[in-house]
């Protein structure tokens, strides 16, 4: 869905693409920092997305940290972790997804402050994930393209109702599914997908447990 640009005396449309210059946006934004929204640009639309609350997301967003965080720790991966953080190319694009990873052996950590990761000073994130309890067909679809254009390695949507992932290797400014992780190599999607219809029935420490034993073997 795509609308005009609300007047300032107006509600922004909120998770709707709305026709935007980029310093609209900058001011929506902002403001959306009050009301606990995410917030998306690119192609002039921008998508101020009101935050789930509800134990679903937040659960499988807790899941997804502590499997990666696991893998990467045992396996000996060089990475940093962002939950929630805000990606910027300035003037062009900006995202906001549940979770982010720079993954590499060389890896650097950005600057610890209060502002937007400055993609072109660090680089685009190596993992870009999208907890997907209301959004998927645009999870799929607009942000999809964003994160193409801004160059993530790859992009993985959590399909919170049906327990499952969809995964993308992002290349040469398009993406293609698969099923085994090429920037933590060796993860299949299937085990990630286990874990969260673990989590409909057993606690976290039983999962962790379980998560433990799988990447010993």
């Amino acid at each position: 869905m795509v609308s005009t640009l609300p007047t300032p005396q107006q509600l922004i449309t909120t998770d709707a693409w709305i026709s935007a210059t980029w310093d609209e946006f900058l001011v929506a934004s902002e403001d959306s920092e009050q009301t606990h929204a995410r917030c998306y640009y690119d192609l002039g639309l921008m998508r101020i997305e009101t935050m789930p609350t509800g134990s679903a997301h937040a659960q499988d967003n807790a899941l997804l940290a502590t499997t990666i965080g696991f893998y990467g720790a045992m396996k000996n991966f060089s990475f940093v972790s962002f939950v929630n953080g805000s990606f910027r190319k300035s003037g062009e694009r900006e995202c906001q997804p549940d979770l982010a990873y720079y993954i590499d052996s060389e890896v650097q950590r950005p600057t610890k402050n209060n502002q937007p990761i400055d993609v072109e000073v660090w680089g685009a994130p190596t993992l870009a994930i999208e907890i997907s309890s209301t959004t998927l067909s645009d999870d799929l679809g607009g942000k999809r393209l964003l994160y193409e254009r801004l160059g993530v390695g790859e992009y993985w949507v959590v399909n919170v109702k049906a327990a499952k992932i969809i995964a993308f290797e992002v290349a040469n400014g398009g993406s293609r599914q698969i099923q085994t992780s090429l920037v933590l190599p060796g993860l299949p999607m299937g085990l990630v997908e286990e874990v969260l219809q673990r989590s409909q029935t057993d606690d976290d420490g039983a999962v962790s447990r379980w998560l433990i034993q799988q990447f010993s073997a």
